[in-house]
């Protein structure tokens, strides 16, 4: 395999496998364990307008299946940053640093954060159903 190759297999793998995690996030977490009226309680806990907990449970699972489908990948995964920048600044940022710490650390959220914007950098990799457009446009030589 060539090492042009070896990158779109390579960023696919983060693509599927990054939207995949918003997947369960939204879906294992929001849905199946709070409950999406229990998640709207959390926000509202925290100093958030309860509503928020419903856009945020279908930006992750809306995103998540655009990522795995290869759908504009780029413009998905910068879109997501803004949802866990806030879960960093509302629900973990005071829990410290590791994610087992109780009410959750910040780790998680932002090793998320810096894998979207490298999936972002990256572009959508072999098997997306519809490619994003490059970042920037490439300098001619």
């Amino acid at each position: 395999m060539n090492a042009d190759k070896s990158i779109l297999y390579a960023t696919a793998l983060l693509r599927i496998s990054l939207g995949t995690m918003y997947l369960a996030h939204s879906i294992v977490l929001k849905l199946m364990t709070f409950g999406l009226m229990g998640t709207a309680g959390y926000f509202t806990s925290i100093g958030l307008p309860g509503w928020l907990a419903y856009l945020t449970f279908a930006a992750e699972a809306v995103g998540g299946a655009l990522l795995v489908l290869g759908i504009q990948s780029r413009l998905v995964a910068l879109a997501l940053v803004p949802a866990l920048a806030g879960a960093i600044i509302w629900a973990h940022g005071a829990n410290g640093w590791v994610f087992t710490a109780p009410g959750g650390g910040w780790e998680y959220p932002l090793y998320l954060i810096v894998l979207s914007i490298a999936q972002a950098m990256l572009g959508d990799g072999a098997f997306a159903l519809r490619p994003s457009q490059p970042l920037a446009p490439a300098k001619a030589s």
